[in-house]
């Protein structure tokens, strides 16, 4: 039995027609489609940016005209908030306020980093006594407020004699003090495979050279995500540098916003507004250049293969 085929350029032409039709309906209908979602992604994004947006706008207006109108756009440009807030009404100007929290930044941010990924090593490839106990320690302490905390630990500083210093900005962090990155490092530990490090081992590394030239590498992305948490957790941190600090030469970038309200009188508001413009600026620069290891960081759980 053989098969008749109809070759009638007709017959094909009718056939081919209501595909062809059909592909173009659905190419439009999933153009509209894209068109909605990308348009509501965007009514929704400047909805969520508009109080940023505002923010820098406001910055450049008068202290009138931020509660005239409340569109971003001033009338009138002026950098008249950015050069007296800057001046501050302290002796001192915003660049030293700005010099003391780099001071603190640097070394709980590498601080942070050393020790956090020394704990999570040893929690995720050694086997020792109260390992158990001590791993569930550390659990536990994410479950506490740091409101908890402030007490002993100002009671410690103080008698230590710490206090009025940046020591107690430091010293936590210097020790792992953070069980949230101790945490989120063992977990990325725990889904690289050990065949590298069994191999560096068999060649003479021993434990630290195989931590720092095989599993650091490949840890680097959780690293740079630890890092940047604890720069703009440190950044915006408001209690911790209240606590501690007395000293007017010594705050940092969100206590000098508050020596910038005065309860007691009217105050500038596009000096306040500027100045925290100036101070978002820093972790908004450090988001968007390690961004990509950042998402990398977060979203992945281990290596590629």
């Amino acid at each position: 039995m053989t098969a008749s085929f109809d070759l009638n350029p007709q017959n094909l032409l009718s056939t081919s027609e209501p595909a062809t039709a059909m592909e173009i309906k659905l190419r439009r209908r999933g153009r509209i489609s894209s068109a909605m979602r990308y348009s509501v992604l965007l009514i929704f994004g400047l909805i969520m940016l508009y109080p940023l947006i505002w923010l820098i706008g406001a910055s450049f207006k008068t202290n009138s005209e931020i509660f005239a109108s409340p569109s971003f756009w001033p009338k009138d440009p002026t950098l008249s908030g950015y050069i007296k807030g800057w001046e501050t009404s302290t002796p001192y100007t915003f660049g030293r306020f700005f010099w003391n929290t780099f001071l603190i930044i640097t070394p709980k941010v590498i601080g942070t980093a050393i020790s956090c990924t020394l704990v999570a090593y040893g929690f995720a490839r050694f086997d020792f006594p109260g390992k158990r106990i001590l791993f569930m320690t550390v659990i536990a302490t994410l479950l506490l407020p740091n409101v908890v905390t402030r007490i002993p630990q100002y009671l410690l500083f103080r008698d230590i004699g710490w206090l009025d210093s940046f020591l107690p900005l430091w010293v936590p962090s210097a020790v792992a003090g953070d069980a949230f990155f101790v945490f989120m490092l063992i977990q990325f530990l725990r889904a690289i495979p050990r065949d590298m490090e069994e191999a560096a081992r068999v060649d003479g590394a021993n434990t630290l050279q195989t931590l720092f030239y095989i599993v650091v590498p490949m840890l680097m992305p959780a690293i740079v995500s630890v890092c940047l948490f604890q720069f703009m957790w440190t950044m915006n941190d408001f209690l911790g540098p209240l606590i501690y600090l007395s000293s007017i030469d010594k705050y940092p970038v969100s206590l000098a916003l508050k020596l910038s309200i005065d309860t007691t009188e009217a105050f500038d508001w596009n000096q306040i507004l500027a100045m925290s413009v100036l101070a978002l600026a820093p972790s908004l620069t450090v988001f968007f250049i390690a961004q990509k290891y950042f998402i990398e960081g977060i979203s992945t759980g281990g290596v590629k293969g």
